[in-house]
């Protein structure tokens, strides 16, 4: 971890450095602009003080240049912050194709975490250096933060959707991790730590971890499971007459809705679907998918999720039908 005085966080990922760069020009530019009025303030009002009672000050006219110059370079400077500020933005919230996806679960006052293989933690997560990681996140309750100061990383985990953010750790230790957001009483204790080992130590913590779940396994087993079990399966199973959309191969595509519009399938899509099956209904099916609100976890959401990835269709899998 950083030192308890240092003036900035430690710089641990590889975004660190960028969100800090447009941070400190930000801040210099302030800083100059600052002080130089102060000083303009305190020099005209010494240099143009009435001097005597009787004394009636020269009218100065307005000069357009100088008019033109103080709207101009504030005008310059604020689009080089947005332009470079919506460029980090983007880089921060858009996470690379080859990420590997993290889910996260907030709670009053607990992080959830959970590895695609199944792995379970609590206000821990544990990652190797040099990999990038996608954590999808939602929360259980109310509106929560999911904050790290040494990777400059910070996304609000909205209670009813998913939000996601993406790292790629680049020096090994252990960092606090934070709820940004006030979330009850016990907001202040909402806190875990990040642990950022070498590969080597990463796989011989994974070797010493057992997989967790209800039923074990990985998230996408685990999901497969409980997919057979809500009985899914026989709607979902693609078949001609079948009640419900296939679901193999969709992730990621667009699908048509009944009113013509169309919708990516992806994480958030399918929760909604789950938990509000009538909310945006796919062409040439009846809204007959009953509602598991209140049926499921937060976490057996994700495992679903996490199944129907990886679902393949009968052309990507080479199989025939």
């Amino acid at each position: 971890m950083s030192s308890p005085f240092a003036l900035f966080p430690e710089r641990a990922s590889t975004m660190a450095w960028s969100v800090d760069a447009l941070f400190l020009f930000i801040l210099w530019i302030s800083i100059f602009f600052t002080v130089g009025i102060s000083a303009a303030v305190v020099y005209f009002a010494i240099k143009y003080r009435r001097k005597h009672d009787d004394e009636v000050p020269v009218q100065i006219e307005g000069h357009l240049g100088l008019e033109i110059l103080w709207s101009v370079i504030p005008l310059i400077l604020m689009m080089v912050m947005f332009f470079w500020g919506t460029k980090v933005f983007l880089q921060l919230v858009v996470s690379p194709a080859d990420a590997t996806p993290i889910y996260v679960v907030g709670k009053q006052w607990m992080w959830k975490i959970q590895h695609p293989d199944g792995r379970r933690e609590i206000n821990e997560l544990h990652v190797p250096v040099g990999e990038k990681f996608r954590l999808i996140m939602t929360s259980e309750d109310v509106l929560h933060s999911f904050f790290v100061p040494a990777f400059r990383t910070k996304m609000d985990v909205v209670p009813g959707r998913y939000s996601s953010l993406w790292f790629e750790a680049t020096r090994e230790g252990v960092y606090h991790l934070f709820c940004a957001e006030y979330c009850g009483t016990s907001h202040s204790g909402m806190t875990g730590r990040v642990v950022v080992m070498s590969p080597a130590d990463y796989a011989k913590w994974l070797s010493g971890q057992a997989p967790a779940g209800p039923a074990g396994g990985a998230m996408a087993d685990v999901g497969a499971q409980l997919f057979t079990a809500k009985a899914c399966n026989t709607c979902h199973d693609g078949r001609p007459g079948a009640l419900g959309p296939p679901l193999a191969g969709t992730f990621g595509h667009s699908v048509t809705l009944a009113d013509g519009s169309e919708v990516v399938v992806d994480e958030g899509y399918i929760r909604e679907s789950i938990l509000n099956p009538q909310a945006k209904l796919v062409r040439g099916f009846q809204p007959v998918m009953p509602t598991y609100k209140g049926q499921l976890s937060e976490e057996e959401i994700l495992q679903l999720i996490t199944h129907i990835k990886s679902l393949k269709s009968v052309e990507a899998s080479g199989e025939k039908p």
